[in-house]
Formats: C-alpha cells, structure tokens, sequence
C-alpha cells in the first residue's frame, strides 16, 4: 500500500475561508457586477461545457482501476460510506422539504436537496483521514468508489426526488449527463495507461486547469441566473435560515457516521475514514452536474453546495485535529496499515 500512502496530501493549513471559496466568492461577484448576456453568454456556455467535459475525462484519466479494485477487500465499510452518501443524506434532502416556505424557499429547498445527492470528497476526505491517524487507504477508495457511483446516481436521484422543481428532468437531461459526463470519464479510463504517466508529472499544473474549469461553471451559471433575476429571490434571512439547516444537516451526518460504524463493530482507524468520507459532499463533482441539470436555475441550485462545502471544511479540520489527540488503539481485523 506504499503507492497509496505516496497519494496523502499534506496537511493543509486551516484557515477561517478556504482559499479556493474565496476564488468561488470572487467569482460569484464578478458574475453579479459583469454577467455574461448575449453573444458573451453563448461563448461562456460553450466554453463551460468544454471544461465539464474536459473535468470528467481526467476524472477517468487520474483515477487507478488497480487500486479501486484492490480496496474491494473493505467491501463493508465502501457499502457503509455509500449507504451515507446516497441513501441517508438524501432522505435528510429529502425530510428539507418540511421547511417549504417558511424557513426555505422551494428554490433553495432543491438546491439544499441536491447537495443531498452528490457523491463524497476524494482530496479532503483524504487529508482529513490523515490528519486524524485513521485508515487512509480506505479513504482513497471509498472517496473513488463514492465519485463513480456519483456519475450515474446522482443524475439518478435527481430525476427521480427532484422533478419539475430541478429544471425539469427528462430523458434529454439525462441524454446530458450521459454525453457531457460520461463518455469523458469512461476516454479517460479507456486511456489512462497511455496519458497517466503525464498527469502524474503535471499534477498541479492538471489541479489548475480543474479549479479553474470549476470557476468557469461558476460564472457561467451565475451569469445566467444574474440576467434571469434569480437573486432577487434571495433575502440575507433566507440565507441566515439556510446556513442554521445546513449546520444541522452536517452535525446530524457527523454524529450518524461516527457513533452508527461503532455500533456496526469498526475499529477507530475506519470510523474516522467513514466519518470523513460519508459525511462530506463534492464541490468538484455537484457544480458540473449542476450547470448540466439546472440549466439558468444552477445559480441557486448551487448555493447550498457551496455553503455546505466551506462549513464542512472547517468543522472538519477542526475534528481531525481533536481525533489526531486521541489515544491510538490496536488495528482492528479490517483496519489496512498505511506504507
């Protein structure tokens, strides 16, 4: 497992905003003052579709089939994690719907029940893990095996929970996401032997051109709601109320992973791992779904997305470093010792 424990990000100096929210941030107010609208708009939807696509294929490129395979061994923590991710977030997504209209709008009641829907981190359930001594390579994989499943539920589960109220699913929606999303992943996959080698070498220059096709989607998305008069819609009590459901939403994830794989009988190492992989939900991979399934609605479909992102963050740091303290216990039967 010494190729896995090569993959560990160091750890990342905690800080009050993530510096790459405040880049969406930025973002978020260059759309608000300078939104694309016409000819400028039809350019950035192309342009925002490329990068989505482009995100996706080295998605595929980047991610190791060998070693997805090799974590199939934990198969009863990977189930857990997917259990939490798309099973219990979305019914949580779905119980949101109690607080129409008076503590939610029904707009940022879909955009809250989304981020329900989205697969778990890669990177930061990864550095978390670390941070906290828990079983790093079962955070790879449940991570890889969460973005995935994520491709085809996600689309999936929003067809189905979110209906009309998600800009209208349909089969053309989900002929999108099978073009935009896909069929990216799986070149990527098809030619990951030949490009993996060049990936590995440019890792950071790759995490550029990632975060950066990111915010192309962003300001692409908040362009068109922006033009559309989304915002509008949106009152500082609004977000006030969204922010005080969405800490309750991430408490009620942290405590069911944590005290609920004790009580399935995992050791502490892979209670951390399931903790932090099925309590988080991915930026990277619910703001492209977004912009293909939203359409001039992704603006506020992604708001709670992002919200929850930066809270997630830094209550998570804040409990790795509090289980890094804990007393370290024996490896338990399913724990995989890291190097």
């Amino acid at each position: 497992m010494k190729h896995l424990s090569r993959r560990i990000p160091k750890q990342p100096p905690w800080l009050p905003v993530d510096p790459y929210i405040a880049a969406l941030i930025g973002t978020v107010v260059l759309a608000a003052l300078l939104p694309a609208s016409g000819t400028a708009a039809d350019v950035a939807g192309s342009a925002s579709t490329g990068a989505v696509a482009l995100l996706f294929f080295l998605y595929g490129a980047r991610l190791s089939t060998a070693e997805a395979l090799e974590g199939l061994r934990h198969w009863r923590l990977h189930l857990t994690v997917l259990a939490c991710t798309f099973v219990l977030f979305p019914l949580l997504g779905l119980a949101s719907g109690g607080l129409v209209p008076y503590v939610l709008s029904p707009q940022l009641q879909s955009g809250f029940l989304f981020l329900c829907l989205v697969p778990s981190t890669i990177q930061s359930s990864i550095a978390f893990t670390s941070i906290a001594r828990g079983n790093v390579p079962a955070a790879i994989c449940a991570g890889s095996f969460s973005s995935i499943a994520g491709i085809f539920l996600t689309p999936l589960l929003a067809a189905a929970l979110l209906g009309d109220s998600g800009g209208g699913f349909s089969g053309d929606a989900l002929l999108k996401i099978g073009i935009q999303l896909l069929l990216p992943f799986v070149a990527g996959q098809l030619v990951r032997r030949r490009v993996g080698g060049f990936l590995t070498r440019h890792r950071r220059i790759l995490g550029l051109v990632d975060r950066g096709s990111i915010l192309l989607v962003v300001y692409t998305a908040f362009s068109e709601g922006m033009v559309a008069g989304i915002w509008h819609q949106v009152t500082p009590a609004r977000l006030g109320a969204l922010l005080a459901a969405e800490a309750v939403l991430l408490a009620l994830m942290l405590s069911l992973t944590w005290y609920g794989a004790k009580r399935l009988g995992f050791g502490r190492a892979d209670r951390i791992a399931i903790q932090f992989a099925g309590s988080k939900k991915s930026l990277a991979s619910g703001l492209p779904m977004a912009s293909v399934l939203f359409g001039a609605q992704a603006s506020l479909a992604v708001l709670p997305l992002m919200l929850f992102h930066q809270m997630q963050l830094m209550v998570c740091a804040v409990i790795a470093k509090r289980r890094a303290r804990d007393p370290q216990e024996t490896a338990s039967p399913e724990t995989v010792p890291v190097g």
